[in-house]
């Protein structure tokens, strides 16, 4: 099934259609969806340490495919080149980037995963779109996974702050957050978060703050956002090999504090600077982001 809303728009002139088309193309039926949660994480800045595409992962694990995006229409294939495998001589085959929807059931309810590769192109069509697969599939409400640097410790538990569309939407003790004004460079799930919104559907957003120093995998990080998520929509979501990764991690990067004295007075720092509800100000968060933005090569400005 491959819906056309666009193609038929007389509002738009004929050169136009080609470019109009929806995005989304299901691939397995979604009748039978029960109390539907779409939830949301792509790679890129909001990735940190690549916790939010380990969560969603992890939330679909087991899970089917039930939709692909059309990477033609989404991908930069310049800046995101697909994988070519060359075998003795012979070009053998490509992997494009991907961004899909996978079902997963769980405690009686239906839990709907986009995640991938961030789109380079149509962030507005595809919140549209998502939007539309969103009505059209009884969807109950939009979760969006996210983990962004922030100037906080290893030694403490990963913070997570929450964002939501309306109140009421917390019911579980999250921080909401953080206070003020945060102004950052957006992320195409940000845009498909308020689109889906738009449409009246609850929208509530969960975001692990990771030690800037952290360079690969931070299972801790995957560890607090699994645990927010379960709590919020009341489902058993088992750890399973996360715990043991999360120690192994731990004691490896108290190896290398231990080991640079700058690195080791820098999380003494971060431990008596940390606010007691562990939600920087959106001054504090914002300048995080941007020194991490300008470290990665991604600087907007």
């Amino acid at each position: 099934m491959c819906l056309h809303r666009h193609a038929h728009d007389p509002a738009l002139p004929e050169a136009a259609y080609p470019g109009w088309v929806n995005l989304i193309r299901i691939v397995s039926p979604l009748d039978d969806l029960t109390a539907p949660v779409l939830v949301g994480a792509f790679d890129g800045w909001i990735d940190a340490a690549g916790a939010a595409s380990a969560t969603a992962d992890h939330l679909a694990h087991g899970g089917e495919t039930v939709a692909t995006l059309d990477p033609d229409a989404i991908f930069d294939y310049r800046s995101r080149r697909p994988v070519l495998d060359v075998v003795d001589g012979v070009l053998s085959r490509l992997d494009y980037p991907q961004l899909a929807i996978r079902r997963r059931h769980v405690n009686g309810r239906d839990l709907l995963v986009l995640h991938g590769a961030e789109p380079d192109f149509r962030w507005k069509q595809l919140a549209d779109d998502v939007m539309e697969f969103a009505l059209t599939h009884g969807v109950v409400e939009w979760v969006s996974i996210g983990a962004v640097p922030a100037a906080v410790p290893h030694t403490r538990p990963v913070p997570v702050f929450a964002t939501a569309s309306a109140d009421g939407l917390l019911r579980h003790g999250e921080t909401q957050g953080p206070e003020g004004l945060l102004r950052v460079p957006a992320a195409a799930l940000s845009v498909i978060e308020m689109g889906v919104g738009g449409a009246g559907i609850p929208t509530t957003g969960f975001y692990a703050q990771i030690p800037p120093y952290v360079g690969g995998p931070y299972a801790a990080g995957t560890i607090a956002l699994v645990e927010h998520i379960a709590r919020h929509l009341e489902i058993d979501l088992p750890l399973g090999s996360l715990m043991d990764e999360a120690n192994a991690q731990r004691i490896g990067l108290d190896t290398a504090v231990q080991s640079q004295d700058e690195t080791r007075d820098f999380v003494t720092r971060l431990e008596a600077q940390q606010p007691e509800d562990g939600i920087p100000s959106g001054d504090e968060l914002a300048s995080e982001i941007e020194r991490y933005l300008r470290d990665a090569g991604d600087d907007p400005r």
